[in-house]
């Protein structure tokens, strides 16, 4: 029964029942979902990472309000925040046996997490969880203190002190870092997880659409300011949440460019190139996303070539990066790599590909900066996995003789790494600019 109404939500999730949007399911439609691949990843997923990276027990703890950006991952969908303080215990047994899930709260914390602490017997939470501990004697306690990745830097400095002075003394060594399993819990994506994904991303594309629109925008009228904002409410009239507030920029010709200067907010006219930066969030995953789309002056029923062209060097970047995903390779060998290809195919290039999934500016291989070209340390030094999300985020300058400037074409698409070792953009990516006006094409389903 449970499989047959999981099964119905993920297929009303995937279809396309409206003129301009895909269908966005109902809060309690995304609920049933998002537990659904929660409990998916804590039975079929975690085990494995846990024992990829040598881990047989991992403490997530937070107080009220104040998330290790971990835990808000292994909430049920209807708790918006960790109540008092709550801890989770993830423990591996051993002998293929499966994991063990506690919740030393107050209250069960979903599905999968069992209440294991009572007040009225032990009153002492943290003296709780210590016998929790002691009597599964694990060999290795991962907690989130990390260097690196602030996404896995979630436990505080009174918690973790907390910690090492309830447990016995001779369990206190055992403690260390979880830092590359708490990456690797955010990075990795499920089956489940890719199913939903490209109807995300889509939703995103055909807001997108919309908003470079002569619905939208009306040249000598409409200000980036005023697409910037009617992005922001669209995200909300369909209860939808943003993780940044997106931006619209304009490349114009040098002259128009000099004389618009101190217009502002900057008022979008025929002949205009216009840039978008922007990402929704929906069913706990992100989207981010940059597109182009041109003004048509009158008379024009296309863009100029010299704009199509550099939109193609842009696409050959993103070629040349995703060619070069491969694993165990770090994101400084791929940004390397893609550097000097990109160089010596006479492009001007910058790379800043960040992994996407649960956070926008997720945890995982960084692949470039866009003030760092020659390395990211650290982040940039983490080896590529299978099954991961990525925005291809990066940028060519070309100079254009008819406007007498260079200019950038910048884009973003996610993108995913498959268990096979294969790119695919989630959704696809923008080969074409985006053309305002286009009457006949705004309502087009993809």
């Amino acid at each position: 029964m449970k499989h047959t109404l999981i099964t119905t939500v993920l297929l009303i999730a995937a279809a396309t029942v409206s003129a301009q949007h895909a269908r966005i399911l109902t809060q309690r439609e995304q609920a049933v979902v998002v537990d659904d691949i929660l409990e998916d990843r804590l039975r079929n997923l975690l085990p494995e990472l846990m024992r990829r990276e040598g881990f047989d027990m991992w403490v997530v703890m937070s107080r009220e309000y104040n998330e290790d950006p971990v835990i808000k991952t292994l909430l049920p969908a209807t708790w918006h925040a960790a109540r008092r303080t709550t801890m989770l215990v993830m423990y591996d047994p051993g002998n293929g046996k499966e994991l063990e899930y506690w919740a030393v709260a107050r209250y069960d914390v979903g599905k999968m997490f069992k209440r294991a602490w009572d007040p009225e017997h032990q009153p002492d939470q943290w003296a709780q969880l210590a016998s929790i501990i002691t009597e599964r004697n694990p060999k290795k306690i991962g907690v989130n203190k990390a260097p690196y990745y602030g996404h896995a830097d979630g436990l505080t400095a009174n918690d973790y002190d907390q910690l090492i002075k309830s447990l016995d003394t001779r369990l206190r060594p055992r403690v260390t870092s979880a830092e590359k399993l708490a990456v690797s819990w955010l990075e990795t994506r499920t089956e489940k997880e890719m199913t939903l994904y490209p109807h995300i991303c889509r939703i995103a594309h055909d807001i997108i659409q919309e908003g470079f629109s002569e619905t939208v925008i009306q040249p000598g009228v409409t200000t980036t300011e005023d697409v910037v904002w009617w992005f922001r409410e669209r995200i909300k009239e369909l209860k939808l949440d943003t993780w940044f507030h997106p931006s619209v920029s304009i490349e114009r010709a040098e002259s128009d460019a000099i004389a618009s200067k101190n217009a502002q907010p900057l008022v979008i006219m025929p002949g205009d190139l216009l840039h978008v930066d922007f990402g929704i969030t929906y069913l706990r995953l992100n989207t981010d996303t940059q597109q182009h789309a041109y003004v048509l002056l009158p008379g024009e029923s296309d863009a100029p070539q010299f704009l199509k062209d550099a939109l193609a060097k842009g696409n050959q970047l993103q070629d040349l990066l995703t060619n070069n995903f491969q694993l165990g390779k770090t994101g400084n060998q791929i940004l390397a790599d893609t550097r000097k290809q990109a160089i010596a195919a006479g492009l001007t290039p910058s790379v800043y590909t960040h992994p996407i999934g649960y956070h926008g500016h997720a945890a995982g291989t960084t692949i470039g900066q866009w003030d760092m070209q020659n390395g990211v340390p650290n982040t940039g030094d983490y080896p590529m996995h299978f099954r991961t999300a990525y925005s291809i985020e990066l940028n060519v300058t070309t100079h254009v003789d008819a406007w007498k400037k260079d200019i950038q074409v910048k884009l973003e698409e996610d993108g995913y790494f498959d268990a096979k070792g294969k790119f695919r953009y989630i959704d696809g990516r923008q080969e074409k600019l985006i053309l305002i006006p286009r009457a006949n094409e705004i309502n087009k389903v993809r």
